[in-house]
C-alpha cells in the first residue's frame, strides 16, 4: 500500500537565507507529484509564540494563474536537495503566488511535549493584507446544500473552507491503488465516510519510516487524535480572485493521522482507525436510511452527528411548514458505561430540524467531556419519524388558588395553556407542604422542557466527581417538549452533591459545604432550593413558555 521513503536532509531555519531559490513539490492534476520554483524573499520571525516562517515566491506550473491553491497546504519545498520546511500560508487576493513556508524544525516536533500547548494559528498584517494558514478544503458528499448553509459559518471558524460534491468519497482510484505516497503527494484527511463523506484535503510534506508530517499548519488544533486519511487525486484547479483551490477526489485509506497541532498534522501510514458506526432512518412521506462510519473524537463527533442527522431530515423531509420530529435513538460506549437514550418531539413552522439534531449532539458531547468512561463511542443509532402535523401549547398563565398556606396543608397552582385556534387547557399541580417549614415565599415556576435543563446543564457543568452512572442518568433523565414542568422552590441556598439535591441543610452543614464548593465531587451551592419538581405530560403536543408565581407560607 505505501513506500517508506529515505530520510530526506534537512536545512535549518537558521541556514536559509533572502535570494536562495530551490523546488517545491505537490499535485496539479491526477497523483503525479510534480515540480515548481521558490525564490526565498525573507525571514518572518516572532510571527507566533517562538515561531517564524519563511518568506517566499512561488512560480512555474498553473501558479501564475492560480496563485497559492487551498490543498496546496504541506507542499515541501527543497534547497540544494535539503528540506527547509512546507507551504503553510497565503496571502487572500494576492495577484502574485506569495506563501509563507513553515520550517520543518516546527513541523517534526509536532509530538514533542514542549510543543502541545501550541494551538493559536500565527498571522501577520501588512497595511490592508494578512498572511493566514491556506484554508483547509473539506468536501461534503451526501450532504443537502441547506445543510453547509447552516454550518458554514462554524467551519468556517475553524479554519475549514466547506466544498460540495467536489470530492469522491473514497471509490474507485483503481489505476493509483497501492501506488507509493511520497512528499507531495496529495491525502484527504476522512471525517466520515460512507452514505454521507467528510474529507479535508492536504499536501503530505516528510516521510520518516511510517511516519508522515503534513498540512504545515493545523488542521483543527485538537492535539491527539485518530482520523484516518485516504490517498487523494486531483481532477482540476479552480482559480479564485479570493483564493484558487484545487477540486480532488480520495480513494483507499493508507494511514492515521495522530496528532494535529498548531504546525503540522502527523499521522502513522498502514495503521487502521477505529471509527463511530452510524445509522440513521427517517421515515415519513418518504424514508431513508444511512450508514456511515466517523471519527471517535469529544469535540468532532458531536458536531458531525449535529450535521449528519440535520442533513437526513433535510434530504427526506421539507424544513419549512407545519410539521413535527419525533427522534429516538440509543448511543452506547465502548467502556460499557450505561447508554444514553434519546427520545423526544419537535415542531414548529421552521427550525424543527435544527433542534432534533442539537438534542442527539448535545447529551453526547455532554458526555464525552464528562470522562475517560465515555471516550470510545461503539455505536450510535438514531430513528427520526416525520409527520406534517403539530400540535403545540403555550405556558399563559400560572396563578395560586390560595395566596397564603400553612405548613402541613396543600398548596395548589392553576396553570393555563394556550393553544392554535384560541382554544385553552388548564391543569392543576399540588404540592404538601412540609410541616415545619418556615414562614416565607414559595415559589412555583412552569417551563417547556429545554428552559427547565439549561438550568440542571449549568449546574453539572461545574461539578466535579460524577460517575459514569451518574451521568447517564442525568442525561437520560432530561425533560422532553411534550411536558411542562412545575418546578417548586425557595429562595434559600441549596446544595448538589454526587449528583443529587440537598435542599436547605442545617445551618452548621451548609457552612461546611460552602466552604467547599464542588470540590473532588464535594457539594455544589445553587442559587436556589428545589423543593419538588412535579411534571404535566401533555401527550403527543410541543410545550413552550414559561411562567412564575408565588404563595405565602404563613405559621
Amino acid at each position: 500500500m505505501f513506500q517508506a521513503y529515505g530520510q530526506t536532509g534537512v536545512m535549518p531555519l537558521s541556514e536559509v537565507r533572502k535570494g536562495m531559490r530551490g523546488t517545491g513539490r505537490t499535485v496539479f492534476s491526477g497523483s503525479d507529484v510534480q515540480s515548481f520554483d521558490v525564490e526565498v524573499l525573507g525571514i518572518l520571525d516572532n510571527l507566533g509564540p517562538r515561531q517564524s516562517l519563511i518568506l517566499a515566491r512561488l512560480s512555474g506550473g498553473p501558479l501564475a494563474t492560480t496563485g497559492v491553491m487551498q490543498g496546496m497546504s504541506g507542499s515541501p519545498v527543497y534547497i540544494g536537495g535539503r528540506l527547509i520546511g512546507a507551504v503553510a500560508m497565503a496571502f487572500p487576493f494576492a495577484k502574485e503566488p506569495i506563501a509563507g513556508i513553515r520550517p520543518i524544525e516546527d513541523m517534526l516536533q509536532v509530538e514533542a511535549p514542549q510543543r502541545r500547548a501550541q494551538a493559536v494559528a500565527p498571522s501577520a498584517s501588512f497595511g490592508d493584507s494578512k498572511l493566514i494558514d491556506i484554508a483547509t478544503p473539506v468536501s461534503f458528499n451526501g450532504f443537502t446544500r441547506a445543510t453547509l448553509e447552516h454550518f458554514e459559518p462554524q467551519l468556517r471558524a475553524l479554519g475549514l473552507e466547506p466544498r460540495q460534491g467536489v470530492s469522491g468519497g473514497g471509490r474507485g482510484g483503481a489505476a493509483t491503488a497501492g501506488k507509493p505516497i511520497e512528499p507531495g503527494s496529495m491525502i484527504s484527511v476522512q471525517l466520515v465516510s460512507g452514505d454521507l463523506n467528510v474529507g479535508a484535503d492536504g499536501t503530505v510534506t516528510h516521510i520518516l519510516g511510517n511516519r508522515i508530517y503534513a498540512f504545515g499548519h493545523r488542521f483543527l488544533a485538537i492535539g491527539e487524535t485518530e482520523m484516518p486519511f485516504a490517498r487523494a487525486e486531483v481532477i482540476t484547479l479552480l482559480a479564485n480572485v479570493n483564493t484558487s483551490f484545487k477540486i480532488s477526489s480520495s480513494f483507499e485509506q493508507l494511514g492515521v493521522i495522530t496528532q494535529d497541532r498548531s504546525s503540522a498534522v502527523a499521522g502513522e501510514l498502514g495503521r487502521k482507525a477505529v471509527l463511530v458506526p452510524v445509522s440513521i432512518a427517517v421515515k415519513g412521506q418518504r424514508q431513508s436510511s444511512y450508514k456511515m462510519e466517523m471519527v471517535n473524537d469529544r469535540f468532532l463527533s458531536p458536531f458531525l452527528l449535529q450535521m449528519a442527522l440535520y442533513s437526513a431530515i433535510d434530504g427526506t423531509e421539507r424544513m419549512i411548514g407545519i410539521s413535527s420530529f419525533r427522534l429516538r435513538g440509543e448511543i452506547q460506549f465502548a467502556s460499557g458505561a450505561p447508554p444514553l437514550r434519546i427520545d423526544n418531539i419537535f415542531a414548529g413552522d421552521f427550525g424543527a430540524p435544527v433542534a432534533a439534531s442539537l438534542a442527539a449532539a448535545t447529551p453526547l458531547s455532554f458526555a464525552m467531556q464528562s470522562g475517560p468512561a465515555f471516550d470510545r463511542i461503539r455505536s450510535i443509532d438514531l430513528r427520526v419519524e416525520s409527520t406534517q402535523s403539530k400540535t403545540q401549547w403555550q405556558v399563559e398563565r400560572l396563578h395560586p388558588v390560595r395566596t397564603n398556606v400553612r405548613p402541613g396543608e396543600t398548596a395548589e397552582m392553576l396553570v393555563a395553556f394556550a393553544g392554535d385556534g384560541g382554544t385553552e387547557m388548564v391543569r392543576r399541580v399540588q404540592f404538601a407542604v412540609p410541616n415545619g417549614m418556615p414562614s416565607g415565599p414559595l415559589y412555583f415556576s412552569v417551563s417547556d422542557g429545554p428552559s427547565t435543563n439549561v438550568t440542571e446543564y449549568k449546574l453539572w457543568q461545574t461539578a466535579n466527581g460524577r460517575t459514569p452512572a451518574q451521568v447517564a442518568a442525568f442525561l437520560n433523565g432530561m425533560r422532553g417538549n411534550s411536558s411542562a414542568w412545575v418546578r417548586v422552590w425557595r429562595a434559600d441556598p441549596g446544595f448538589q452533591t454526587q449528583g443529587e439535591d440537598l435542599p436547605a441543610p442545617p445551618a452548621s452543614m451548609a457552612l461546611i459545604f460552602a466552604r467547599t464548593p464542588g470540590a473532588l465531587g464535594g457539594p455544589l451551592m445553587a442559587r436556589t432550593t428545589k423543593l419538588a419538581e412535579i411534571e404535566i405530560p401533555l401527550g403527543e403536543a410541543i410545550v413552550t413558555g414559561s411562567r412564575t408565581a408565588q404563595v405565602e407560607i404563613k405559621e
